[in-house]
């Protein structure tokens, strides 16, 4: 939704050469009706190159578009809520979050409010103008940890780019179900479950997915392992272990019924899967730097794993 007296600031990006203006604004500004935006063009809200224009004007690339949403016209749904976030990163370009437990990424069915797209829109009003709100990836609404957020088209055009270019280095803190004993890399690829529609699964019909494994600490029953990403598909992290007989304890989802020789209580206490997205770097996007972030997991996680200890059987 747009926000009363929202600007926003675009550049024409090299994909849209040659589109007409309302074709590339409304692949730019998703949220927002082709007829919405006609009307601001008419109305003379929406400027290229600080000249009016007209909707069926083609551009070229490196244009400047100007959006001045006007008051009380949004034709989203999403509203902005004030939902209290942890900030650890915050310049002109970026956004990075230590999202906690039990907070959906971006409202869909069952999930209308309350997500960190709402908060996002209450934080920073202007990012109703972006795609997503902003947001370039996701985690599970039970999996803790850092995200990235954009705060403008640029950049969020550029992290889209270093994602797909396996730029940006994720990785993940998750206890794992068994005795793990060696660091591994599972090149499995991902997609939906052939009959189970809600899941994912390991099909040959997927997309490419690479997980890296590493050793951090093992329980003879457990293992406290660091996951690293290649790829970021779809509960790839939950998939790939369960995928090699490991599956992270607590999932609700994948390995349910597979933690037998681990402690029923101490994983009966701990009510999401095990997985926490620990650190995040990246290349900042308007200026040439490499920028990494850190943190902790929360208190359930380190509870679970301090019982863990205490059940040990090693």
């Amino acid at each position: 939704m747009a926000p009363a007296g929202a600007a926003v600031r675009i550049a024409v990006p090299d994909a849209c050469v040659g589109m007409r203006l309302d074709q590339v604004l409304s692949r730019l500004l998703p949220q927002h009706s082709r007829s919405r935006l006609q009307a601001w063009i008419g109305d003379g809200r929406i400027t290229v190159d600080g000249a009016k224009v007209l909707p069926k004007q083609k551009v070229w690339g490196g244009e400047r578009i100007d959006v001045d949403a006007p008051p009380d016209t949004a034709d989203g749904t999403d509203l902005p809520e004030d939902i209290a976030l942890t900030v650890v990163h915050e310049d002109p370009d970026l956004l990075v979050i230590n999202k906690p437990t039990g907070l959906v990424v971006h409202p869909g069915n069952g999930n209308r409010t309350g997500t960190l797209l709402n908060a996002l829109l209450s934080r920073h009003p202007e990012l109703a103008l972006l795609p997503r709100a902003g947001i370039v990836h996701r985690l599970d609404k039970d999996t803790s940890g850092l995200m990235v957020v954009a705060r403008t088209l640029e950049a969020q055009t550029a992290l889209v780019r270093q994602l797909q270019a396996h730029s940006v280095s994720r990785t993940y803190l998750a206890i794992a179900a068994g005795d793990l004993t060696q660091h591994r890399k599972v090149d499995a690829p991902v997609g939906r479950h052939p009959t189970q529609r809600t899941r994912m699964a390991v099909v040959a019909s997927g997309k490419p997915a690479v997980t890296h494994i590493h050793i951090r600490q093992r329980g003879g029953n457990w293992t406290l392992i660091e996951c690293s990403l290649e790829t970021g598909r779809t509960h790839q992290i939950r998939v790939h272990l369960d995928a090699i007989g490991h599956p992270l304890l607590g999932d609700p989802v994948y390995g349910t019924g597979r933690h037998a020789r681990v402690p029923v209580d101490v994983v009966a206490r701990f009510h999401r899967q095990a997985l926490h997205a620990w650190r995040l770097a990246l290349d900042h996007p308007s200026r040439p730097e490499r920028l990494s972030w850190q943190a902790e997991p929360p208190a359930d996680f380190a509870a679970l794993l301090a019982n863990l200890m205490a059940n040990s059987i090693r």
